[in-house]
């Protein structure tokens, strides 16, 4: 993922996650149980997290492009696509098996995580 990709995939991932939260907190909040909107507010909660960090990445990018600052940022992107988007359906949807793809997406964020540490341990030595 290049930079520009990058800033544009993290802004509207980051306006994803407000009208999630919105819809969440207005729409849903007679229509859900308690225990779905709590799966749907840890969905949004992460997708800021990462849309963040992918927004991070991506400014990193221009400045010094790297192949692990590129995996990191598709790892962040896979992550929200993953965790949050299961976590989405699986609140709308109320089918319990859409949360076994919610541990993939999370690997995917921690892979970005360390990712992003990688490449600055190693800054020095390239």
């Amino acid at each position: 993922m290049n930079a520009r990709l990058c800033l544009i995939v993290a802004s509207v991932s980051g306006a994803i996650a407000v009208m999630m939260g919105a819809f969440t907190a207005h729409a849903l909040k007679d229509i859900l149980s308690s225990k779905l909107m709590a799966v749907m507010q840890t969905g949004v909660q992460y997708q800021f997290y990462h849309s963040l960090a992918l927004l991070l990445v991506g400014l990193l990018l221009q400045q010094r492009s790297t192949a692990l600052l590129k995996l990191s940022a598709s790892s962040f992107f896979a992550g929200i696509v993953l965790f949050c988007g299961s976590l989405y359906l699986l609140a709308f949807s109320g089918v319990h098996w859409l949360g076994i793809v919610t541990p993939v997406g999370g690997l995917a964020f921690i892979a970005g995580w360390l990712m992003l540490a990688w490449n600055f341990i190693t800054l020095d030595k390239r």
